[in-house]
């Protein structure tokens, strides 16, 4: 097949003149020819009621390393979840076992952000709660036990085995915060300047009213964003900037991040407040530890309320961005592209017309980018699919 338009043809030239992914990676075995798609996680299997929240990583031997959250009870956000993953070996066309990776009894563990750290090793930032929904967590009507959590673990086996959760909230969660969820999706090392190396984890949290306040705290408008940075291979956390605006208009949620060209961070947001068709998006100059200017909405990023993913393309300043385009439902999952750093997106590649919901994305080898992404055929959460797309075709 031929390129379709002047941008992919010209994605085409400079993805073949690209440079290796990273120092650390090498390559993974080719993958089969004709070998587009695969399916990961097929919800009511391997003792799982839903499988949802994809993330999904690029190891250090080049093979992927997929995500989830296995909800055992039902597809609800709350109950006996766990993290689980797999692997593949041939660029996504094949899947090992399922593994569980990250569990915490009969309540919640999710929200699962892997990196690939500048030593080859593995981090992986979770949250936990008990047993009990997020409106609870944001009303603060639970126990300290009960409320959200920030772990972390560690593999230097590409996955095989991690080490024992580790719970850093002390450092990663600041005191009057109710919610919390890192990521979710994969995180990023940073390459160019004087944070080269830097982990740098988006997240999110919900503050308490003030004090004097006749609400609960279960309104949208106390949902914030913040990130999380560590600079020796995530053995110890700080927090870096806060958007924790209570206007009702932008209210940062699940959020993504890419490193540019120029060396800035760039996020991506959901957005709680009163413009959800629209994201949000802001701009780090310090390797995260504050932003330029607090988050603004995207006129030409729109959809609905959801979760999405950016990834830094191998093509120079080429950001891709995923997630579903139809502003009204969780349908329609769509590449969407920039050329200028985020400032403003065109649309890209259509995926699926049909329901389509949280995704990550990964470049899956320097000519390929792959979308780990929540779709079905009467739902969203019947599938994590993984799709292979040359990267010529994410112009569409």
């Amino acid at each position: 097949m031929r390129p379709r338009s002047r941008l992919a043809a010209s994605l085409l030239t400079a993805a073949a003149l690209c440079l290796p992914l990273a120092p650390q990676a090498s390559a993974a075995p080719a993958p089969a020819a004709g070998c587009t798609s695969s399916v990961p996680f097929v919800s009511g299997t391997e003792g799982y009621h839903t499988f949802r929240i994809p993330a999904i990583v690029r190891t250090a031997t080049g093979s992927l390393l997929a995500f989830a959250e296995g909800r055992r009870e039902s597809a609800g956000d709350s109950g006996a979840i766990e993290v689980v993953s797999r692997t593949s070996a041939d660029g996504g066309c094949t899947w090992g076992p399922l593994a569980v990776v990250s569990a915490n009894g009969n309540a919640t563990a999710g929200n699962p952000v892997p990196v690939l750290t500048r030593r080859g090793e593995l981090v992986l930032l979770t949250t936990r709660n008990g047993r009990v929904s997020e409106d609870e967590i944001m009303a603060g009507k639970v126990s300290e036990a009960d409320t959200r959590r920030v772990f972390v673990q560690r593999s230097k086996d590409n996955g095989r085995t991690w080490t024992e959760a580790t719970d850093i909230t002390a450092a990663t969660k600041q005191p009057g915060w109710r919610w919390y969820a890192t990521g979710p999706g994969h995180a990023i090392v940073l390459r160019h300047g004087p944070h080269a190396g830097r982990i740098v984890v988006p997240a999110n949290h919900s503050s308490s009213p003030p004090a004097g306040s006749p609400d609960v705290g279960t309104e949208d408008k106390y949902y914030g964003g913040h990130d999380l940075y560590s600079d020796d291979d995530g053995h110890t956390w700080h927090i870096g900037f806060v958007d924790g605006r209570t206007d009702g208009v932008i209210a940062p949620n699940e959020t993504t991040v890419a490193e540019l060209q120029d060396g800035r961070l760039y996020f991506s947001s959901r957005n709680q407040g009163s413009a959800p068709e629209h994201r949000l998006g802001a701009y780090s100059a310090d390797g995260g530890r504050t932003l330029t200017a607090p988050y603004q909405v995207e006129e030409s990023l729109s959809g609905p309320v959801v979760q999405g993913s950016v990834l830094r393309t191998t093509v120079p300043g080429v950001l891709v961005f995923s997630g579903p385009a139809d502003p009204a439902k969780r349908r329609l999952m769509q590449l969407r592209i920039s050329l200028d750093g985020g400032r403003e997106w065109r649309p890209g590649l259509t995926v699926t017309t049909g329901p389509a919901a949280y995704s990550d994305l990964v470049q899956a080898d320097p000519l390929t980018v792959g979308l780990l992404y929540e779709t079905g055929v009467s739902g969203s959460y019947e599938t994590l699919t993984f799709q292979r797309i040359p990267l010529w075709r994410v112009a569409g």
